[in-house]
Order: structure tokens, then C-alpha cells, then sequence
């Protein structure tokens, strides 16, 4: 079958090859036909060292596609079965799950990541993050494939599988912004255009949308951005919509030390920041302990948007139906198997006119 393979962590390109087999499934594990995958700035990450990877590995982590076949001991998937695929498949007895935050359980998820999931030719390879949506087919535990409808375009759902759920999680799940607050969203790609949908959703009354690219402010604007401005003018926008206090949630989608620490310092007194962006290891944030102290701010990671996989897919179909998520409106290219390089150098330029890419596969 057909897969991208991520050689060595570092390459700029992917080899496209036609040779490559999946693991057989295990009891609880099941074969996907994929059939999209949305193109994610992880995917670049991982390929250049930021986020970890294993190489050499089949890279894609955010599809959609059909049950081909399951293990002996799955019993709520069938083959013909359409679903969207986690790269965190909740366990459902480990104390993170036990607890309600199964976005954080690791049983599986560690499982998949550090285990051949594909061999090329002779020799194993990895998925990344226990996936590898970038092939034909994939093998992943059977509790990180989420059951859809049929009549939801695969395309559709791929991107839930990561970018929205990661983005409008952010605002319902980690935040849980209410009516009528001030929003300010910091990045404005796909994930950034999912956070200032989630804002909207939720009701906030002013949502800034931020992005040093003035070309993506009217695809912000579109999805609900009441403002758009360049860093630059970010504190000008804060005075004339908060009279200087500062708004009550910032969301940093970047994943930079000065993003975030921007992010800090437009939030008022008692505000929460939300860090959704993935940074390095190394890329060092500074506080001084007086600020965090007088300030009474929160701080808050969202890792997967907070999600309840199982639960969340099905929400962010009910507002999709409802007319109230856009999903299809952030597709901006969709691309075959033999452009999956073009795509990735598309997302790695910064392309303006482009929010969210989709590899379709047949």
C-alpha cells in the first residue's frame, strides 16, 4: 500500500512509496481504510524534532476513514463502520480516565507511539503518534476509532479528529468560557480559526483575532473575530475594547515563549491564558514570582482541547449539523497522495489564503 515515510527526523520531504504493510490488529485493535487526513502543523513539527516522532515512520495524525477489519475482542465496531481517529485512545481504567480527563491517558497512546506500526519493505516503522493517517490503511486501538454517521463527508471529520477538537475544546472544555466574555486569540491558522469558532460558540462578546499576517484577518473576521490586528496593535485594541484592563481569556495558538507571554500580559487581573499552541522543550517562558502573585492569573494548558473523544466528536457533528461549527468552510485545498510534499511546503511558507488542507485518499 501506499505511505509517506518520515525517513530521519530533520528530512524537509517525505518519501512517497507503494510498498509499505501495516502490523496485523490485535484483539483490541482495529484496520482503518483511510480515506482523508488533514495536514497539521504537527506534522511539520514532527518532522523537524519539535514534537517527538520516531523515524523512520509513516507521519499524519488527523483522518478519517472505514473499518476494514477488528480484533477478536472488539465488540462495538464492525467492519464497513465509519469513524475518526484519535491519537489518544482512552483506555477507559487508568486513573486519568477514571477521573474524567481521558484526553491525558497514555496506556494505549505510549503503546502505539513507541511500537512498529508499519513495516517498509522489510523493515519496521513507526506511526506518528500511534497513527500515520498519511497511508492507506492504519492499525490503532480500537477505543481511539470514533463511530460517525455515514453521511458525514470523510474530509469533514478528519479535520475534528485533531484541529477542531484541539481548538474549540480549548474554549468549551480547558476554559470554559461563558457568555458575554472577552476573547483574544493569538495565531490564526486552523487551529487558531477553530478557537475563534469554539469563542463564538460559546458566546464571548469580543473576539480579537491576532496574526502578524494582515491577509488572514478576513478569513478571521468570517469565523467570527468581532477584531483583527497585528501584534503591533494589539494594545490599542485592548484599550479601546477593555479600557486598558484586559481581556478575560487569552488563547495562544503559537506555542512561542513571546506569543505566550504576550498572551500574559493583554489578560486582566483574575483573567485565565490558554496555552493550545505546541512549543519546543526549550523554548523557556519567564514569569517573575511577584506578577503570578499579585496578578491572580491562570495559567492553563489544553492538551487536545480538554476532549472527551467519544463525547466531543459527536458534539462537534450536533453544532456542525445546527449550521453553528463551519467545517467545511475551513477546507481551503484538497490534495491527492502524490501531493502530500507540496502541501507540506504550502503549510511550512505560511501560506495566507489557506486554513486547513486535506489529503484525500482513495
Amino acid at each position: 500500500m501506499r505511505a509517506a515515510v518520515l525517513n530521519a527526523i530533520g528530512d524537509d520531504e517525505l518519501e512517497l512509496r507503494d510498498d509499505v504493510t501495516t502490523v496485523d490488529p490485535g484483539p483490541r485493535e482495529v484496520r482503518i481504510r483511510v480515506r482523508a487526513s488533514g495536514i497539521c502543523q504537527s506534522d511539520l513539527s514532527a518532522m523537524n524534532g519539535t514534537l517527538p516522532a520516531l523515524a523512520p515512520g509513516v507521519v499524519g495524525h488527523e483522518g478519517a476513514g472505514e473499518v476494514l477489519e477488528v480484533g477478536s475482542a472488539v465488540d462495538r465496531l464492525a467492519a464497513g463502520d465509519h469513524v475518526t481517529l484519535s491519537f489518544v485512545p482512552p483506555c477507559g481504567s487508568c486513573p486519568s480516565c477514571v477521573r474524567g480527563e481521558p484526553h491525558l491517558c497514555a496506556v494505549h497512546a505510549i503503546a502505539a507511539f513507541t511500537t512498529p506500526r508499519f513495516r517498509v519493505g522489510a523493515t519496521p516503522a513507526f506511526g506518528y503518534a500511534g497513527l500515520g493517517t498519511f497511508a492507506d490503511e492504519v492499525v490503532l486501538p480500537a477505543c481511539g476509532a470514533v463511530k460517525i454517521d455515514r453521511d458525514v463527508p470523510f474530509e469533514t471529520a478528519a479535520l475534528i479528529a485533531c484541529g477542531v477538537l484541539t481548538g474549540v475544546g480549548a474554549v468549551l472544555n480547558t476554559a470554559k468560557v461563558p457568555p458575554g466574555s472577552t476573547v483574544v486569540v493569538i495565531g490564526c491558522g486552523g487551529v487558531g480559526i477553530s478557537v475563534i469558532q469554539g469563542a463564538r460558540i460559546a458566546g464571548a462578546s469580543v473576539i480579537v483575532a491576532v496574526d502578524p499576517v494582515e491577509a488572514k484577518h478576513a478569513n478571521a473576521r468570517r469565523f467570527g473575530a468581532t477584531h483583527v490586528t497585528t501584534p503591533d496593535g494589539l494594545d490599542e485594541i485592548k484599550e479601546q475594547v477593555t479600557g486598558f484592563e484586559g481581556f478575560d481569556y487569552a488563547f495562544d495558538v503559537v506555542g512561542h515563549a513571546p506569543t505566550i507571554r504576550s498572551a500574559w500580559d493583554c489578560v486582566r487581573r483574575g483573567g485565565s491564558v490558554v496555552i493550545v499552541g505546541a512549543g519546543r522543550c526549550d523554548d523557556m517562558v519567564e514569569f517573575n514570582a511577584q506578577e503570578l502573585f499579585l496578578h491572580d492569573k491562570r495559567i492553563l494548558g489544553s492538551f487536545y482541547g480538554s476532549s472527551q473523544v467519544h463525547r466531543d466528536t459527536g458534539r462537534m457533528l450536533k453544532l456542525w449539523r445546527a449550521g453553528l461549527l463551519d467545517l467545511d468552510g475551513m477546507i481551503s485545498r484538497r490534495v491527492g497522495f502524490t501531493e502530500i510534499n507540496n502541501a507540506l511546503g504550502v503549510l511550512r511558507q505560511g501560506s495566507t489564503d489557506v486554513i486547513r488542507q486535506v489529503v484525500t485518499l482513495k
